[in-house]
Parts: C-alpha cells; structure tokens; sequence
C-alpha cells in the first residue's frame, strides 16, 4: 500500500517564509474576522480607539500602563489580556500564512 502527500513541497516553501522571527504589523495580526471574532469592534483601530488611552504611535501605545491595558483587553474580549490576545492572533496569522486554516 503506498501514499501519496500533495503539497508537502508547497508548505516546505511556506514554512521557510516564516521561519524565524518576524515583525507583522498588527493590523495584519488582528485582522478585522479577528476582532470580530474575540470582540464587539470590527478593527483593531476601533479596539484602540475605545480604549480611551491615545494609541497613534509605538511609543504612545508603550507609555499605557500595562496593568490598565489588560484590563481594557479583559473587559472588552473574551482574552484575559493582551498577551493572550497578540498570542492567539500570531497562532492564527501563522495557520492564515501556512494555508492551514479552513
């Protein structure tokens, strides 16, 4: 009896696209289906800016103190807090980027 695996080739390539460490933007992580998914809010932009905290740039978003952004994340996702959050959103970018999901 023999098998016969299409497609091994294919995700080889596309595991070597990511492999290592990658820096994704994340409106690309925390797509709007995401949010949709974990949240009331349709984008990660609305999630920002419900927060009430001012979140228009990287060193913005870093002065919000952690304590108060994670309660933010677990009162307003079914996530305790953001780690949890960008974690499962890595997960899925990574099964999206793999052709994995269904």
């Amino acid at each position: 009896m023999t098998f016969e695996i299409k497609g091994l080739k294919e995700l080889q390539n596309k595991l070597k696209a990511i492999d290592g460490q990658q820096s994704v933007p994340l409106t690309e992580m925390l797509t709007p289906s995401f949010m949709a998914s974990c949240s009331s809010f349709t984008s990660v932009e609305e999630l920002f800016e419900a927060s009430g905290f001012e979140v228009n740039n990287d060193e913005a978003f870093k002065a919000i103190p952690d304590i108060e952004w994670d309660l933010f994340i677990g009162n307003n996702t079914s996530y305790l807090n953001w780690s949890e959050m960008l974690k499962a959103a890595g997960t899925k970018w990574t099964i999206d980027k793999l052709g994995l999901s269904s």
